[in-house]
C-alpha cells in the first residue's frame, strides 16, 4: 500500500515540506483511539531472539531509525510503535538554528537516495530535552550531539560538552557527530588528535555525571564517514583501542556522487549536499567490514547506510555490524521495512 499509493503520494511535494506533513499526520492517527494497537500489530515483531546486549544496554530488536529523521524529539514515542529496537535523536546543537537555506532536501528517485544539506537545522538542546520530558519508556533513545554552525574551533568541545551534560539524564547512549559534510569549518573535526582530545573529555564528564547520578555511564559512539580511505579507518580503530569509546556508527552521508543514475546536470541544478540512501550502500557495507576485520571484531559496529531492503541489512551484519539503522530506506521503503528486516533476521537465526 505504501509504495503503491502513499509513496507516489508524498514524492509529488518539496521533500521537507512533507517530512513535516508526516510527522503531524502520525501525530494525529496516534491520537486515535486503538490506532496505536493497530501500527504495533501491523509493524512490531516480539521475540527474544532478536534481543541484542551491547554496551550494557538491551535492544529488544537490532533494527533502529538513525539521527536526522526526529531532530527534535518530537516523535519518538509514536515511532516506538513501528517497530524499532531504538530511535537516535538530532543532531541536537547547544542553540537552536535554521541550518543552511531551502531547498535543501533532494531525491534522486532513480538511485533510490537522497542528498541533503540540512545544515543541523534544530530547535536546540533546551527544546529536545523539553521534548526528551515526555519520554514513555517504550524504546532505547539515542543522541546525535553536534556543535552549532557558528562556534568557533575553540569552543568546539564546549559544544559538545553542553549537548551531553544537557541530554545526559534522558538518554540511553550518546553519538558524536563528527562527519556530517553539509556543516561548515568541521575540518577540525576530522584530525584524529582533536577527536581523541574530545572523546577523552566527554568520557571524563561522563563518568562524573554517572558518579553524581548514581547510575551506569551512559555509552559514547562515534559516527564517520563512508568517505574515509584505509588508512583513515586504521586510525580510527587504533582511536577506538586508544580511547575505548564504546562503539562506531558506520556511516554517515557521502560526498562522493560517482555512478549516480541522476544526470550531471540535476546534479548540478542541487548543488552541494551530502548523498544517502542506496548509493552509499555498497561504501557503507565495505567501511563495516574493514572495520570489523582489521580490528577483529574488537568494538561494536552500527551500520547503517542504503538499507532498502532485509538482504541489504543481512549484508550489514554478515560485515561485522551488530545493530543497523535506517532512515533513507525507510522513506523509500515505508515502515514494513523495519518488520521485513527484523523477520528476515529470525528466519537466519
Amino acid at each position: 500500500m505504501y509504495k503503491l499509493l502513499i509513496r507516489p503520494f508524498f514524492f509529488l511535494f518539496d521533500p521537507e515540506k512533507i517530512h513535516h506533513f508526516t510527522f503531524s499526520l502520525v501525530k494525529f492517527l496516534s491520537k486515535i483511539p486503538g490506532m496505536l494497537s493497530i501500527f504495533r500489530g501491523m509493524y512490531q515483531v516480539n521475540d527474544k531472539k532478536l534481543e541484542r546486549n551491547l554496551f550494557g544496554l538491551t535492544f529488544k530488536n537490532p533494527v533502529g531509525l538513525a539521527a536526522g529523521f526526529d531532530k527534535n524529539a518530537v516523535l519518538y514515542n509514536e515511532l516506538a510503535n513501528f517497530g524499532f529496537g531504538f530511535v537516535e535523536i538530532g543532531t541536537v546543537t547547544p542553540k537552536g538554528q535554521v541550518g543552511n537555506p531551502k531547498k535543501r532536501l533532494f531525491r534522486l528517485k532513480d538511485d533510490k537516495g537522497i542528498i541533503n544539506r540540512m545544515g543541523f537545522n534544530n530547535e536546540g538542546l533546551e527544546a529536545a530535552i523539553e521534548q526528551l520530558k515526555k519520554n514513555k519508556g517504550k524504546i532505547i533513545i539515542g543522541g546525535n550531539i553536534g556543535k552549532n554552525t557558528n562556534t568557533a574551533p575553540e569552543n568546539y568541545t564546549e559544544d559538545y560538552v553542553t549537548c551531553f551534560k544537557g541530554l545526559h539524564p534522558y538518554v540511553d547512549y550518546f553519538v558524536l557527530n563528527v562527519s556530517c559534510p553539509n556543516v561548515s569549518s568541521h575540518a577540525k573535526l576530522e584530525d584524529v588528535d582533536y577527536l581523541k582530545e574530545l572523546i577523552t573529555e566527554v568520557q571524563k564528564i561522563g563518568k562524573e555525571l554517572s558518579v553524581a547520578e548514581r547510575s551506569r555511564s551512559k555509552p559514547i559512539l562515534l559516527k564517520i564517514a563512508p568517505d574515509l580511505n584505509n588508512q583513515q579507518l586504521d586510525e580510527i580503530i587504533e582511536l577506538v583501542a586508544e580511547t575505548k569509546i564504546d562503539g562506531v556508527i558506520a556511516s554517515n552521508t557521502s560526498v562522493n556522487r560517482d555512478n549516480l543514475k541522476a544526470s550531471k546536470k540535476r546534479l548540478q541544478e542541487i548543488g552541494n549536499g551530502g548523498v544517502s540512501g542506496q548509493p552509499v550502500k555498497n561504501r557503507s557495507t565495505k567501511v563495516i567490514q574493514y572495520l570489523a576485520d582489521n580490528s577483529n571484531k574488537a568494538f561494536p559496529i552500527v551500520g547503517v547506510g542504503g538499507i532498502h531492503s532485509e538482504k541489504d541489512a543481512l549484508e550489514k551484519f554478515k560485515a561485522g555490524a551488530d545493530l543497523v539503522q535506517i532512515y533513507t530506506g525507510f522513506i523509500y521503503e515505508g515502515p514494513s521495512l523495519v518488520k521485513r528486516i527484523n523477520k528476515a533476521i529470525l528466519a537466519e537465526s
